[in-house]
């Protein structure tokens, strides 16, 4: 995870969540909180109006309905039931939810996975409306409605549908191999481990004069609230009925987002690593041309295990979810390769929580020029460049280095070709610069550890390398490219923005320990 500088995190938050909590949207809500986070700690807060409308102010410390950001939580629980072979989340549905098999697809029969009810790709449609509505409603209902046969509204594992009910039943099937409710065994697994003593599955859960927000409602722009009572929390409790702090969330988010850092963790002891990353990976594909993006560029994204996976093209891996219930919305979202997140709550569901949200993190990772990722190469790809870096600077063919190639390299570029070539790239940039800075200096990149891009000095310009290896026992360069570079001296003229612009490689120790942990 990248080093930032906490009392320039510290001035940069503060100057966004000034900018951003203006008085058009702060009216939105009757009370809102919005924080940044670092590794797990609230390191700026920002609080506005009374939870209540009590004349008690906002606290960062007040307690917000965090509704479908349970998910979640549902998710790494299910998980680590899995690890204990207590699940398998690729074994039919019906296996734990036996009514689940009633369900039709063009009359047809059809089999369900956990996998797929939890990435939000078994084929039910999007039913946030109705869920919000039935979210307190009795187990014996739910179980009603899906042993009378659901109807999916797309072919089951093959898209991107939105399905509380769906997600629910791993609510069940939690239930089903434990014999204990579900908001127990979230509870047992995750909130008690972590010392999450401020999430709470309803608000009978908390001491009599506790700092709840209530919940409320406008239909006017904030112009006017009307009280709105807390959504029961019943069978589908499991999938949005969470109460938590920002403090809490700060916490939750560090224990997911900490699972792309290198070495052992105590985290680990409540959930593995990999099965934090198995969250945090986009399994589902989430068509993204009509959400709102304030000016960010996504590459893709998709729904992993109780969240939304971004792949910003400036950022990187941006992990979130949002949650809205009537009278409430809310919003958390973190940076993998800082450790930087956001909180969002507000207490009416017309706040739009996560357009600020996503404001506010864009504007901190903007500010402290954030990498995207924190790259560790292998030895061998940086001694392969710097085998190639040292024969061009002396003019050499690259058949002095035949033992770091794969055959193919002299097959698919030939030697005259690959010479000629060259000689093009070096009649627009001039003559290579006798003296250069180090090699270590010139490096401007790595897509991976398998891949490098470094620059050479010339005479008018520079020229930029790019080397990719194959992963072998011994790994061999695969492809070498090397072109003129444009006017920023960094990337190959007219070549588009990619993410891997932003990658930064690891400091030298890291990237030795990196390799030792066989991490990323």
């Amino acid at each position: 995870m990248t080093a930032v500088d906490d009392a320039a995190l510290l001035g940069h938050a503060r100057t966004a969540l000034a900018a951003r909590l203006d008085a058009p949207t702060l009216r939105r809500s009757p009370a809102s909180l919005a924080a940044i986070t670092h590794r797990g700690a609230v390191i700026a807060a920002s609080a506005h109006g009374e939870p209540r409308r009590d004349g008690a102010p906002t606290t960062p410390g007040t307690i917000f309905r965090i509704a479908s950001m349970s998910k979640s939580f549902l998710a790494a629980t299910a998980l680590s039931l899995r690890d204990e072979g207590l699940l398998d989340l690729h074994a039919p549905a019906a296996e734990y939810v036996p009514g689940i098999a009633a369900a039709r697809f063009d009359d047809e029969p059809f089999s369900l996975t956990l996998d797929a009810l939890l990435s939000n790709r078994g084929g039910l449609g999007e039913d946030n409306a109705w869920g919000d509505e039935h979210l307190g409603s009795s187990r014996e209902e739910m179980a009603a409605h899906v042993e009378a046969g659901l109807r999916p509204a797309t072919r089951p594992g093959t898209e991107y549908r939105y399905s509380n009910l769906g997600i629910s039943l791993i609510g069940r099937a939690i239930e089903a191999v434990t014999g204990r409710d579900v908001e127990d065994v979230v509870r047992a697994r995750l909130l008690d481990p972590l010392g999450l003593t401020d999430t709470r599955a309803s608000a009978d859960l908390y001491p009599a004069g506790s700092d709840l927000a209530a919940g409320f409602r406008t239909f006017d722009d904030g112009a006017a609230f009307t009280p709105e009572p807390y959504v029961g929390s019943g069978a589908l409790a499991c999938i949005g009925s969470l109460f938590s702090t920002a403090s809490d969330i700060a916490a939750w988010m560090h224990f997911l987002g900490s699972a792309f850092e290198s070495g052992a963790s105590p985290a680990d002891g409540v959930l593995r690593a990999a099965s934090r990353r198995e969250m945090q990976t986009a399994r589902t594909l989430i068509p993204t041309s009509a959400w709102t993006a304030s000016g960010r560029v996504l590459d893709g994204a998709g729904y992993g295990y109780g969240t939304v996976v971004e792949h910003d093209r400036r950022f990187g891996r941006v992990v979130q979810h949002a949650g809205g219930l009537p009278g409430f919305s809310s919003h958390m979202r973190w940076h993998t390769a800082t450790g930087i997140g956001v909180v969002v709550f507000g207490n009416s569901d017309s706040f739009g929580a996560g357009s600020v949200a996503g404001d506010l993190l864009s504007d901190v990772l903007g500010l402290i020029d954030a990498p995207a990722a924190l790259v560790r190469p292998w030895p061998e790809t940086l001694e392969a460049a710097r085998r190639i870096d040292a024969l061009l600077r002396a003019g050499r063919p690259l058949t002095d280095a035949a033992e770091l190639l794969a055959r193919n390299v002299l097959r698919d570029v030939p030697a005259d070709v690959r010479s000629s070539r060259l000689a093009e790239a070096l009649a627009e940039t001039g003559a290579i610069r006798p003296a250069t800075d180090p090699f270590p200096e010139r490096i401007v990149s790595a897509s991976d550890r398998s891949a490098l891009r470094w620059t050479i000095p010339c005479e008018r310009g520079a020229l930029v390398c790019d080397l990719r290896m194959i992963g072998l026992h011994d790994p061999l360069v695969q492809e070498i490219a090397i072109l003129p570079a444009g006017e920023d001296g960094r990337k190959p003229r007219d070549e588009p923005a990619h993410v891997t612009d932003h990658h930064r490689l690891a400091p030298a120790q890291e990237r030795t320990r990196g390799v030792q942990e066989g991490v990323r």
